[in-house]
């Protein structure tokens, strides 16, 4: 991905160096005390980092041994708006992805789309040299096309500064208005684009929209109760929140057009309430919501095998390196191969106004882990990121039942 005015790449990437993409009250199934560094149990981290300014923050991790830590904390001016819990539905950003190529990898599967496809056979006349960009490419990230988040009209609304509502297709010409990155099939480059345009495809080649595709094929079969794509009851959503325009300035990288800053009711602490801020730039790109007990079943069903054909399934996790500055993390085809502290997981993360999110399993699909942060920015804060970042390696250290590296684990409970 090229760097994004908002989000540059060391910031979209939850879970790397400076961690920005990832209470009063808490539910917890088992012991909340699984160890972490020093021993220091799960709950403990999870009250940290929110003392260290992340408004709330959910941790789900399921060892594979029955035992399935939920917990919630949140900062206290965040509850009345909404109290948090562990099972609450949340904004899952770019983990959408994943979700989106296991739609796709499916219609592979019967023959209703090719790896090999050519965008431009399905999108005839709205992508530049579609012919030369395969579903392949768009799946990898390799297609070349623009990120369509760079341009400033749609930045505006993903920030909420502008109350349009776009199209799929108008974020696709959004994109294509610029030059494309490189030729396609030559380098890697993470872009927002390929999925919208992938999303497209699925429509054209089955006639159903996205969002009921991934209705029937997904949230249907898995029976997930909170999983769906940009509409429906959100009652239950976790409320997101970015710094306000005063404290986001210092944050935003170089370069950044005056004035951005994202758009919602003030709050305390120098907060403002994203929840609602327009929506419509995400789509097949990052506008799944779904839950942290939810987005596990999922991914365990997909890395277990339970979605796709071992071969298809193989073609997900065949990765390549991406950028040399992210030396432990391989992409696939919509899925990632993350080197930890413990050990290779798979997954994804994602970031939308609000909202960053880490879901992980390990390669049997048997334990999962997921840390879901109710803001972006407010982790832009050394201190806050550095607590986000210990809480997440504990985290998926407890899901390999392993201690973090350096340091000694104690008896759970």
């Amino acid at each position: 991905m090229t760097a994004n005015p908002l989000f540059p790449r060391h910031r979209r990437r939850a879970g790397l160096a400076l961690l920005v993409a990832v209470a009063l009250s808490g539910v917890l199934t088992a012991c909340d005390e699984t160890p972490g560094p020093a021993g220091v149990g799960l709950a403990e981290l999870a009250q940290r980092d929110v003392d260290a300014g992340a408004p709330g923050v959910i941790v789900r991790v399921d060892d594979g041994s029955g035992r399935v830590v939920e917990l919630a904390r949140q900062a206290p001016w965040t509850t009345a708006d909404h109290v948090l819990s562990a099972s609450d539905a949340f904004r899952m950003g770019s983990n959408t992805k994943t979700m989106v190529a296991t739609v796709a990898l499916q219609l592979v599967a019967e023959q209703r789309l090719r790896l090999t496809d050519p965008v431009g056979k399905w999108l005839p006349g709205l992508v530049p040299n579609g012919d030369a960009i395969t579903v392949r490419m768009l799946l990898g990230h390799t297609s070349g096309l623009f990120n369509y988040r760079n341009d400033p009209a749609v930045l505006r609304a993903f920030t909420g500064q502008d109350t349009r509502v776009w199209t799929p297709r108008e974020l696709l010409a959004a994109a294509v208005r610029h030059d494309p990155l490189f030729a396609p099939g030559t380098d890697y480059a993470y872009s927002n684009t390929n999925y919208v345009a992938l999303g497209l495809v699925a429509e054209k080649a089955t006639g159903r929209t996205l969002g009921d595709l991934v209705r029937e094929r997904i949230v249907a079969p898995l029976h997930l109760t909170k999983t769906y794509l940009v509409e429906g009851d959100t009652s239950t959503l976790a409320h997101g929140y970015e710094p306000d325009a005063a404290h986001i300035a210092p944050l935003l990288p170089a370069g950044t057009p005056a004035g951005t800053a994202f758009a919602g009711p003030a709050r305390p602490a120098g907060y403002v309430d994203t929840t609602f801020v327009n929506a419509s730039t995400q789509w097949a790109a990052g506008g799944m919501v779904s839950s942290a007990p939810d987005w596990a079943r999922f991914d365990r069903a997909l890395v277990s095998g339970e979605l796709l054909p071992p071969a298809l399934l193989k073609e997900m996790q065949t990765t390549r390196a991406e950028e040399p500055e992210f030396p432990d993390r391989r992409y696939g085809l919509g899925l990632e191969q993350v080197t930890t502290p413990c050990g290779t997981v798979w997954g994804h993360n994602g970031q939308v106004a609000g909202y960053s999110g880490e879901a992980y399993t390990d390669d049997t699909g048997k334990r999962t882990a997921s840390v879901l942060t109710t803001t972006i920015f407010g982790l832009a804060v050394p201190k806050a990121g550095a607590a986000n970042r210990e809480l997440v390696n504990a985290a998926v250290c407890a899901m390999l039942g392993k201690p973090v590296p350096g340091t000694a684990a104690v008896p759970a409970g």
